[in-house]
Protein backbone atom coordinates (compact mmCIF):
# COMPACT_ATOMS: atom_id res chain seq x y z
CA UNK A 1 0.00 0.00 0.00
CA UNK A 2 2.77 2.43 0.95
CA UNK A 3 4.55 1.74 -2.38
CA UNK A 4 1.33 2.48 -4.34
CA UNK A 5 0.96 5.84 -2.58
CA UNK A 6 4.58 6.77 -3.42
CA UNK A 7 4.01 5.81 -7.05
CA UNK A 8 0.86 7.94 -7.30
CA UNK A 9 2.67 10.88 -5.76
CA UNK A 10 5.53 10.53 -8.22
CA UNK A 11 3.11 10.55 -11.16
CA UNK A 12 1.27 13.64 -9.90
CA UNK A 13 4.35 15.67 -8.96
CA UNK A 14 5.36 16.83 -12.47
CA UNK A 15 1.84 18.13 -13.16
CA UNK A 16 1.72 19.91 -9.83
CA UNK A 17 5.12 21.53 -10.29
CA UNK A 18 4.74 22.45 -13.98
CA UNK A 19 4.24 26.18 -14.57
CA UNK A 20 0.71 27.23 -15.45
CA UNK A 21 0.17 27.61 -19.16
CA UNK A 22 -0.30 31.15 -20.38
CA UNK A 23 -3.90 31.78 -21.33
CA UNK A 24 -4.50 32.36 -25.03
CA UNK A 25 -5.68 35.90 -25.85
CA UNK A 26 -9.46 36.18 -25.95
CA UNK A 27 -11.25 37.78 -28.92
CA UNK A 28 -11.92 41.48 -28.46
CA UNK A 29 -15.46 42.81 -28.61
CA UNK A 30 -15.57 46.08 -30.52
CA UNK A 31 -18.59 48.38 -30.67
CA UNK A 32 -18.27 50.64 -33.72
CA UNK A 33 -20.35 53.21 -35.58
CA UNK A 34 -22.16 51.84 -38.63
CA UNK A 35 -20.17 54.05 -41.01
CA UNK A 36 -16.94 52.29 -39.98
CA UNK A 37 -18.03 48.79 -40.93
CA UNK A 38 -16.35 48.25 -44.31
CA UNK A 39 -12.94 49.60 -43.31
CA UNK A 40 -13.03 48.03 -39.85
CA UNK A 41 -13.87 44.59 -41.22
CA UNK A 42 -10.82 44.91 -43.48
CA UNK A 43 -8.65 45.91 -40.52
CA UNK A 44 -10.04 43.05 -38.44
CA UNK A 45 -8.88 40.62 -41.12
CA UNK A 46 -5.42 42.20 -41.04
CA UNK A 47 -5.37 41.88 -37.25
CA UNK A 48 -6.34 38.21 -37.44
CA UNK A 49 -3.68 37.56 -40.12
CA UNK A 50 -1.07 38.63 -37.55
CA UNK A 51 -2.03 35.69 -35.35
CA UNK A 52 -4.58 37.46 -33.14
CA UNK A 53 -8.08 36.14 -32.46
CA UNK A 54 -10.67 37.58 -34.82
CA UNK A 55 -12.44 40.43 -33.01
CA UNK A 56 -16.20 40.37 -32.54
CA UNK A 57 -17.58 43.45 -34.31
CA UNK A 58 -20.91 45.08 -33.50
CA UNK A 59 -22.09 47.97 -35.69
CA UNK A 60 -24.93 50.39 -34.96
CA UNK A 61 -25.60 54.06 -34.36
CA UNK A 62 -23.12 55.51 -31.86
CA UNK A 63 -25.99 56.42 -29.53
CA UNK A 64 -27.26 52.83 -29.41
CA UNK A 65 -23.76 51.49 -28.75
CA UNK A 66 -23.04 54.01 -25.98
CA UNK A 67 -26.31 53.13 -24.27
CA UNK A 68 -25.61 49.41 -24.54
CA UNK A 69 -22.23 49.90 -22.88
CA UNK A 70 -23.95 51.99 -20.22
CA UNK A 71 -26.34 49.09 -19.59
CA UNK A 72 -23.46 46.67 -19.10
CA UNK A 73 -22.76 45.28 -22.59
CA UNK A 74 -19.28 43.69 -22.50
CA UNK A 75 -17.47 45.84 -25.07
CA UNK A 76 -13.68 46.22 -25.01
CA UNK A 77 -13.46 49.18 -27.39
CA UNK A 78 -15.92 51.88 -28.42
CA UNK A 79 -15.46 53.59 -31.80
CA UNK A 80 -17.94 56.46 -32.14
CA UNK A 81 -18.94 58.58 -35.14
CA UNK A 82 -18.94 61.78 -33.09
CA UNK A 83 -17.43 63.32 -30.01
CA UNK A 84 -20.78 63.84 -28.26
CA UNK A 85 -21.50 60.15 -27.73
CA UNK A 86 -17.94 59.50 -26.61
CA UNK A 87 -18.40 62.39 -24.17
CA UNK A 88 -21.57 60.65 -22.97
CA UNK A 89 -19.58 57.48 -22.28
CA UNK A 90 -16.72 59.37 -20.66
CA UNK A 91 -18.97 61.39 -18.34
CA UNK A 92 -20.43 58.12 -17.04
CA UNK A 93 -17.04 56.57 -16.41
CA UNK A 94 -17.47 53.96 -19.13
CA UNK A 95 -14.17 54.51 -20.95
CA UNK A 96 -10.52 54.78 -19.97
CA UNK A 97 -10.13 58.50 -20.62
CA UNK A 98 -6.38 58.39 -21.22
CA UNK A 99 -6.90 56.07 -24.19
CA UNK A 100 -9.28 58.37 -26.08
CA UNK A 101 -8.07 59.42 -29.53
CA UNK A 102 -9.77 60.90 -32.60
CA UNK A 103 -7.80 59.63 -35.60
CA UNK A 104 -10.37 59.94 -38.41
CA UNK A 105 -12.47 62.47 -40.26
CA UNK A 106 -15.16 62.34 -42.93
CA UNK A 107 -17.27 64.54 -45.22
CA UNK A 108 -21.05 64.94 -45.48
CA UNK A 109 -22.66 64.38 -48.89
CA UNK A 110 -26.01 64.36 -50.62
CA UNK A 111 -26.63 61.08 -52.44
CA UNK A 112 -29.14 60.09 -55.10
CA UNK A 113 -29.87 56.76 -56.84
CA UNK A 114 -27.15 55.80 -59.30
CA UNK A 115 -29.38 56.55 -62.31
CA UNK A 116 -30.13 60.08 -61.13
CA UNK A 117 -28.50 63.05 -62.85
CA UNK A 118 -29.41 65.67 -60.22
CA UNK A 119 -26.49 67.73 -58.91
CA UNK A 120 -27.89 70.60 -56.83
CA UNK A 121 -25.65 73.33 -55.49
CA UNK A 122 -25.40 72.87 -51.74
CA UNK A 123 -25.27 76.51 -50.74
CA UNK A 124 -27.21 78.89 -48.53
CA UNK A 125 -30.71 79.28 -49.94
CA UNK A 126 -30.67 76.16 -52.16
CA UNK A 127 -34.28 74.91 -52.23
CA UNK A 128 -33.91 71.20 -51.54
CA UNK A 129 -37.58 70.97 -50.58
CA UNK A 130 -38.58 71.96 -54.12
CA UNK A 131 -36.08 69.48 -55.53
CA UNK A 132 -37.75 66.67 -53.57
CA UNK A 133 -41.10 67.32 -55.16
CA UNK A 134 -44.44 67.43 -53.33
CA UNK A 135 -44.52 63.93 -51.82
CA UNK A 136 -40.98 62.53 -51.58
CA UNK A 137 -38.87 62.36 -48.43
CA UNK A 138 -35.22 63.02 -47.65
CA UNK A 139 -33.40 60.05 -46.06
CA UNK A 140 -30.99 60.71 -43.21
CA UNK A 141 -30.10 59.43 -39.76
CA UNK A 142 -32.48 60.50 -37.04
CA UNK A 143 -30.89 63.64 -35.54
CA UNK A 144 -32.17 62.66 -32.10
CA UNK A 145 -29.89 59.62 -32.03
CA UNK A 146 -27.55 59.41 -35.03
CA UNK A 147 -24.39 61.53 -35.43
CA UNK A 148 -24.79 61.70 -39.22
CA UNK A 149 -28.29 63.01 -38.64
CA UNK A 150 -27.03 65.74 -36.34
CA UNK A 151 -24.45 66.82 -38.90
CA UNK A 152 -27.18 66.77 -41.57
CA UNK A 153 -29.50 68.90 -39.42
CA UNK A 154 -26.70 71.42 -38.91
CA UNK A 155 -26.04 71.55 -42.67
CA UNK A 156 -29.73 71.97 -43.53
CA UNK A 157 -30.06 74.70 -40.90
CA UNK A 158 -27.06 76.48 -42.41
CA UNK A 159 -28.76 76.27 -45.82
CA UNK A 160 -32.01 77.67 -44.42
CA UNK A 161 -33.84 74.42 -45.26
CA UNK A 162 -34.36 72.72 -41.91
CA UNK A 163 -37.84 74.05 -41.13
CA UNK A 164 -39.13 73.13 -44.58
CA UNK A 165 -37.58 69.65 -44.58
CA UNK A 166 -37.98 68.52 -40.95
CA UNK A 167 -41.54 67.23 -41.57
CA UNK A 168 -40.41 65.44 -44.72
CA UNK A 169 -37.57 63.32 -43.42
CA UNK A 170 -37.21 59.55 -43.61
CA UNK A 171 -35.49 59.26 -40.22
CA UNK A 172 -33.27 56.17 -40.24
CA UNK A 173 -31.83 54.33 -37.24
CA UNK A 174 -28.28 54.72 -38.57
CA UNK A 175 -26.48 56.16 -41.57
CA UNK A 176 -26.35 52.85 -43.45
CA UNK A 177 -30.11 52.48 -43.11
CA UNK A 178 -30.51 55.94 -44.66
CA UNK A 179 -28.20 54.91 -47.51
CA UNK A 180 -30.30 51.79 -48.11
CA UNK A 181 -33.46 53.86 -48.58
CA UNK A 182 -31.79 55.71 -51.45
CA UNK A 183 -30.31 52.52 -52.91
CA UNK A 184 -33.80 50.99 -53.06
CA UNK A 185 -35.31 54.09 -54.63
CA UNK A 186 -37.51 54.68 -51.59
CA UNK A 187 -36.09 58.19 -51.25
CA UNK A 188 -34.78 60.35 -54.11
CA UNK A 189 -32.07 61.89 -51.93
CA UNK A 190 -30.25 61.11 -48.73
CA UNK A 191 -27.59 62.70 -46.55
CA UNK A 192 -24.76 60.35 -45.54
CA UNK A 193 -21.02 60.34 -45.07
CA UNK A 194 -18.78 60.35 -48.11
CA UNK A 195 -17.41 56.94 -47.10
CA UNK A 196 -20.91 55.44 -47.18
CA UNK A 197 -21.56 56.86 -50.64
CA UNK A 198 -18.30 55.37 -51.89
CA UNK A 199 -19.22 51.96 -50.49
CA UNK A 200 -22.45 51.65 -52.50
CA UNK A 201 -22.69 51.15 -56.27
CA UNK A 202 -26.41 51.87 -55.96
CA UNK A 203 -25.99 55.57 -55.28
CA UNK A 204 -24.05 58.52 -56.63
CA UNK A 205 -22.81 61.62 -54.86
CA UNK A 206 -24.99 64.51 -55.98
CA UNK A 207 -23.13 67.10 -53.91
CA UNK A 208 -20.76 67.67 -51.00
CA UNK A 209 -21.84 69.91 -48.13
CA UNK A 210 -19.33 72.70 -47.43
CA UNK A 211 -17.23 72.03 -44.30
CA UNK A 212 -18.45 75.27 -42.76
CA UNK A 213 -22.07 74.05 -42.91
CA UNK A 214 -21.65 71.61 -40.03
CA UNK A 215 -19.31 70.82 -37.11
CA UNK A 216 -16.13 68.91 -38.02
CA UNK A 217 -16.81 65.17 -38.45
CA UNK A 218 -14.43 63.22 -36.24
CA UNK A 219 -14.34 59.64 -34.96
CA UNK A 220 -13.16 59.15 -31.37
CA UNK A 221 -11.94 55.70 -30.28
CA UNK A 222 -11.40 54.53 -26.69
CA UNK A 223 -10.90 51.43 -24.58
CA UNK A 224 -13.77 50.78 -22.21
CA UNK A 225 -13.22 50.85 -18.48
CA UNK A 226 -13.73 47.09 -18.19
CA UNK A 227 -10.88 46.45 -20.66
CA UNK A 228 -8.50 49.12 -19.36
CA UNK A 229 -5.93 46.53 -18.27
CA UNK A 230 -6.30 44.33 -21.36
CA UNK A 231 -3.06 44.43 -23.39
CA UNK A 232 -4.88 43.10 -26.47
CA UNK A 233 -7.30 46.03 -26.36
CA UNK A 234 -4.41 48.49 -26.11
CA UNK A 235 -2.58 46.78 -28.95
CA UNK A 236 -5.63 46.86 -31.22
CA UNK A 237 -6.29 50.52 -30.46
CA UNK A 238 -2.67 51.39 -31.25
CA UNK A 239 -2.99 49.46 -34.52
CA UNK A 240 -6.35 50.93 -35.58
CA UNK A 241 -5.39 54.51 -34.72
CA UNK A 242 -1.80 54.30 -35.93
CA UNK A 243 0.22 54.59 -39.11
CA UNK A 244 -0.22 50.93 -40.13
CA UNK A 245 -4.00 51.27 -40.45
CA UNK A 246 -3.92 54.71 -42.07
CA UNK A 247 -3.74 53.48 -45.70
CA UNK A 248 -6.78 51.26 -45.13
CA UNK A 249 -8.84 54.08 -43.66
CA UNK A 250 -7.85 56.34 -46.55
CA UNK A 251 -8.68 53.66 -49.12
CA UNK A 252 -12.24 53.62 -47.78
CA UNK A 253 -12.47 57.40 -47.97
CA UNK A 254 -11.75 58.55 -44.42
CA UNK A 255 -9.48 61.51 -43.79
CA UNK A 256 -6.71 61.68 -41.22
CA UNK A 257 -7.15 65.11 -39.59
CA UNK A 258 -4.25 64.91 -37.14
Amino acid sequence: MFRRVLLAAALLAPAALAPARAQAPQPLTIFAAASLQDALRDLARQWEARGNPAPRLTFAASSALARQIEQGAPADLFMSADEAWMDHAQQRGLIAEATRVSPLGNALVLVAPAASTASPALARGTDLAALLGPRERLAMGDPAHVPAGRYAQAALTWMGQWEALAPRLARAENVRAALLLVERGEAPFGIVYETDARASPGVRTAGVFPPESHPPITYPFAITRRAEGNPQARAFLAFAAGAEAAPTWQRFGFTLPR
